[in-house]
């Protein structure tokens, strides 16, 4: 497909003398049996053919050829340029401008049928062309297409440059000579302006390098080349080529969010698998631990007493079966979190008898360690669910008494706007920065030595998520890692006064 161009300069203006002869030659019989206006009125249809053909300069030719032609051969004295009557002058100046009008609104309208027609050509070849690019599921596809119809539509080569995931740009192919214009498409990325490249500038042949700009950013550049500069930045020529960089541009945006959106749904899928694995291993290993348990402590009891070395290996059994079945517990309820299917039972309480309880319920791991509370006067209820919000400080002083074995734990919580900032510090050697958000992802461990399967603080921050809030691990102000959650302050119900007051 190519475009449609007008015919030679040269062969026009030929054409157009050799109309105004041929319409001499056959209204010379007409001499004196027809008067000279009509034959005028020929001349002048003469002049608008060969605008409507020709174009404006061979009109041009065609109206001053017609008038003298006409001077020549219909007015009096025939065969010569004199004119017996100076009424023919007025006749001739008519004429002429006439002519000149006629072939000028004729060659305009002709050159306006020739660019709707081309237009035409261009919308068609580009919705072939958008048809191709909307099956197209891989940019090399696309740049194929785009290279394709850019060389056969206006002869010039192409290459598209994509951004990878580090924002690298990546040339599709490989530009063949071009990787020194690698400079200017990485501005034009990130300007989103389109720039002309000289020859020398590019070091390969003149180009033209377009932003693929989509209406949330730019996703790539598309370079194009050729042997003269008028073929890439002509101005005929722009629109078609900004064209084809906005189609483009919508095939890579939808490319990337096709991308995008597989990968949330496999990630989706493979939490709902795991979630599904989780909870059916984790029910599976419930009884048999259960029963590991029972017949540790039957060993222990048993009549006469077992020798010290096999009641050794009895609570050996029975402690590490009861660590096994603390995480079993810890995988379910990070698999009942994840599927959504805890209801939070909510009540308004206030949040030094969930800490108590917490440390109650801690006591053993926490016997012989030093736990400070401090908490800021006059803190409101909280509405929460206690049993829940009890396995987040569990969780966290578990967490603290694990990675820092001395020093002392503190517990602190303050107002902080619109929340109650709540607070787990150790004095242990500290959470690196680069660990402290992935730390409460699942199975996330702090360090390779420690030990569980790195649930803990994945379930803390599912269950203060549940609650409207958020959990992060910084640097402690005495060294060691800070755990600080936070709860909406909420509205607490108002008391009614009890009657008679």
């Amino acid at each position: 497909m190519s475009e449609t161009n007008p015919p030679p300069v040269r062969g026009g203006y030929l054409k157009a003398a050799l109309a105004c002869a041929v319409t001499t030659v056959l209204t010379l019989p007409l001499r004196g049996a027809v008067d000279a206006a009509n034959i005028v009125m020929i001349f002048l249809l003469v002049v608008a053919l060969v605008a409507a053909r020709l174009g404006s300069g061979p009109a041009i030719l065609a109206a001053f050829g017609g008038v003298a032609l006409f001077d020549f051969f219909f007015v009096p004295p025939h065969f010569s340029m004199a004119v017996a009557d100076a009424q023919y002058l007025i006749t001739f100046a008519v004429m002429l401008v006439v002519a000149l009008v006629i072939g000028q609104l004729a060659a305009r309208l002709r050159e306006k049928a020739r660019l709707a027609t081309q237009r035409e050509d261009e919308m068609r070849a580009l919705y072939d062309m958008a048809r191709e690019l909307s099956g197209a599921v891989a940019a090399e596809q696309v740049a194929d297409i785009v290279r394709g119809f850019l060389g056969r539509r206006l002869g010039i080569e192409a290459v598209l440059y994509l951004p990878r995931a580090d924002e690298t740009l990546v040339a599709i192919p490989a530009a063949h000579g071009g990787e020194r214009c690698h400079d200017h498409v990485r501005a034009v990325h990130e300007q989103g302006r389109s720039i002309f490249l000289a020859a020398e500038e590019s070091g390969y042949r003149p180009a033209l390098a377009l932003p693929l700009a989509s209406p949330l950013r730019t996703r790539g550049v598309l370079l194009v080349f050729a042997e003269h500069a008028e073929q890439v930045c002509a101005a005929e020529r722009r629109p078609l080529l900004d064209a084809v960089a906005s189609l483009t541009a919508i095939v890579v945006e939808r490319l990337h969010y096709g991308e995008v959106l597989q990968e949330v749904t496999l990630r989706m899928e493979s939490e709902r698998l795991r979630g599904a694995l989780l909870s059916a291993v984790s029910h599976d290993l419930r009884t048999p631990l259960t029963v590991l348990v029972g017949m540790a402590d039957a060993l222990s009891l048993t009549r006469p007493a077992l020798p010290a070395a096999a009641r050794e290996s009895a609570a050996a059994i029975r402690e590490q079966a009861l660590q096994l079945s603390e995480q079993v517990h810890k995988l379910l309820d990070m698999a009942r979190l994840q599927t959504g299917k805890v209801v939070l039972n909510k009540e308004w309480q206030p949040l030094e008898e969930v800490i108590g309880s917490s440390l109650h319920a801690m006591a053993g791991t926490l016997a012989g360690r030093e736990v400070r509370v401090e908490l800021a006067t006059g803190l409101p209820p909280l509405e929460f669910d206690a049993v829940l919000l009890e396995r987040v400080f569990c969780n966290l002083l578990e967490n603290a008494a694990k990675h820092a074995p001395q020093g002392a734990i503190e517990i602190t919580a303050q107002a902080v706007g619109e929340a109650i900032e709540v607070a787990v510090a150790d004095t242990g050697p500290g959470l690196p920065p680069q660990l402290r958000e992935s730390a409460f992802d699942p199975f996330e461990r702090g360090s390779e030595s420690g030990t569980g399967v790195g649930l803990g603080l994945a379930i803390c921050r599912a269950i203060v998520e549940a609650h409207g809030g958020g959990i992060r691990a910084q640097a402690g102000v005495r060294g060691g890692t800070r755990m600080v959650f936070t709860l909406p302050r909420g509205m607490p119900p108002v008391l009614e006064e009890e009657a008679g007051e």
